[in-house]
């Protein structure tokens, strides 16, 4: 069953909706039923609750830094994830939601102008300011992931949250435009295909973990969201409601396990279980008398295996993430949202969950740090509570504010692959009967 909300009339439909989060360290596919709910105190944007039903996950494979390289492993990782959420909720799947990690992706701010001749303004009118403002994002061989409107105008007030409804000449709307490079996207959802399945919409990794982490407060007042993942660090920044900027870097959790693998001459799931069990991204006092056990490569049986100082370790691993902590810090300085994000940013993901990375992202960004978990999910086992999950349990938010965005997907959104195009077709459909 095709699943795509929003807050509207719309949003009192129940439903299931399966999403997939194709990672570079897990694949994890979720299936959960929706159902409306009266307004919460701590999350008062979300109309449904959220159920789990079924979940799977899988070594990634096939997949770097967010780009599928091998299509053959990354279909199989995909198919063995969503198999296993669909034996576990007792339903078959035919289409799902995923997100898009990359770290091609482009955020643009576009402006654009109608004239209403007087009228009052309807949601046809909004379909063609966010139409004519969604125009100008289209480039070769690059295709619109987002289109949101972050305020309109009319005969140029800005300011206007809602123009429905109201009457004026012109109507003016600013626009967060985020697109991809085509090729990425369209392997990504080749591999789907492959699996048999099609892909319903893509969301970005940084605004799912955005939608999934942070609170009503935060989302209001500004704040950034910084998804530390495996092979790649995504960058979200929200400020009025709004998603209002995204960027990423080829940097994860996985090249911090690669530099102990290379430092201490050991193998690359040694030096994992190394930095979770005993690494940090800050100095201790005991660090020079504390030792940690290494496994040299190659070392046979009955070797006796090396003694180093956990100095030494934590040393690596501090290089690595003071390194990652500069170039986000960079990219918020560098983007234009600084007085919106105000002191506030949110760490999630799965490399987040390094001991002492708070209190160095406190340091080097100079913000109050705090690390962000799903929020707001029913149903979810202990082990997927974490900050690994939040993009998956995002993408499960996602369709409640998919009416935000304009409900053709923006100007001249290409049709995607042959595969999927009846999946769009249906959604926007959908939307066209709904509102």
């Amino acid at each position: 069953m095709s699943w795509l909300g929003g807050n509207s009339s719309a949003s009192r439909r129940s439903g299931v909706v399966t999403v997939l989060d194709v990672g570079s360290s897990k694949v994890c596919s979720m299936i959960a039923r929706l159902k409306p709910v009266d307004e919460s105190q701590l999350l008062k944007g979300r109309t449904h609750q959220v159920q789990v039903i079924g979940i799977g996950h899988q070594k990634a494979r096939g997949v770097k830094s967010g780009i599928v390289i091998d299509l053959d492993k990354a279909e199989q990782a995909i198919r063995l994830a969503v198999d296993a959420a669909e034996r576990m909720a007792g339903v078959t799947v035919d289409s799902l939601l995923v997100n898009l990690t990359s770290t091609k992706l482009k955020s643009q701010t576009f402006s654009a102008t109608i004239n209403l001749g007087g009228h009052e303004v309807d949601g046809a009118d909004i379909d063609r300011v966010l139409a004519a403002g969604g125009k100008q994002a289209l480039k070769s061989e690059r295709e619109i992931v987002h289109a949101l409107p972050t305020g309109f105008a009319l005969d140029g007030e800005r300011g206007v949250r809602d123009p429905r409804g109201m009457v004026g000449s012109t109507l003016g709307v600013d626009m967060h435009v985020l697109t991809g490079d085509a090729g990425p996207l369209r392997n990504l959802e080749l591999s789907i295909n492959r699996s048999h399945l099609s892909v319903e919409r893509m969301v970005a990794t940084p605004y799912a973990s955005g939608l999934a982490s942070l609170v009503d407060d935060e989302l209001d007042m500004g704040a950034a969201c910084i998804d530390l993942g495996g092979g790649t660090t995504t960058i979200s920044v929200f400020a009025d409601g709004k998603f209002a900027f995204a960027d990423a870097i080829p940097i994860g959790g996985s090249h911090v396990t690669a530099d102990l693998a290379r430092g201490l001459s050991t193998r690359v799931d040694a030096a994992e279980r190394l930095k979770v069990m005993h690494g940090s991204a800050l100095p201790a006092g005991g660090d020079d008398r504390d030792v940690v056990t290494v496994q040299p490569i190659g070392a046979e049986e009955g070797d006796v295996p090396l003694q180093v100082p956990r100095a030494v370790m934590n040393r690596i691993i501090r290089a690595r993430i003071e390194e990652t902590l500069e170039i986000v810090r960079d990219k918020l300085n560098n983007s234009g949202f600084v007085n919106a994000i105000g002191k506030r940013v949110v760490l999630t993901g799965g490399a987040s969950q390094l001991a002492g990375l708070p209190e160095a992202a406190r340091r080097v960004l100079g913000r109050n740090v705090r690390i962000g978990r799903p929020l707001g999910v029913a149903g979810l086992p202990e082990a997927a509570k974490g900050p690994a999950f939040s993009t998956a349990v995002g993408l499960l938010v996602y369709p409640q504010t998919a009416d935000l965005e304009s409900r053709h997907r923006g100007a001249g959104y290409r049709p995607r692959m042959t595969g999927t195009g009846g999946a769009f077709q249906r959604m926007s459909q959908w939307f066209r009967d709904s509102f």
